[in-house]
């Protein structure tokens, strides 16, 4: 009887720990979708002077 209730205690667990799991990758999943696309705020900002920044102090420079 011991050897019994160990091993249904066993299935119990295993089956347990797998329905939780479950349940974890649904919920993740159910989040993911409102994250497909994550905010990347570097991609919004400059990210130092450009050419045409370049172009002028390099104009004012020669008439000095």
């Amino acid at each position: 009887m011991d050897r019994r209730l160990s091993s249904l205690s066993t299935i119990l667990a295993s089956w347990t720990m797998g329905l939780w799991e479950a349940l974890v990758r649904a919920a993740r999943a159910a989040i993911m979708i409102d994250e497909e696309k994550p905010y990347r705020p570097e991609a919004y900002y400059m990210r130092g002077p450009g050419p045409k920044w370049r172009e002028k102090r390099a104009r004012g420079s020669s008439l000095r």
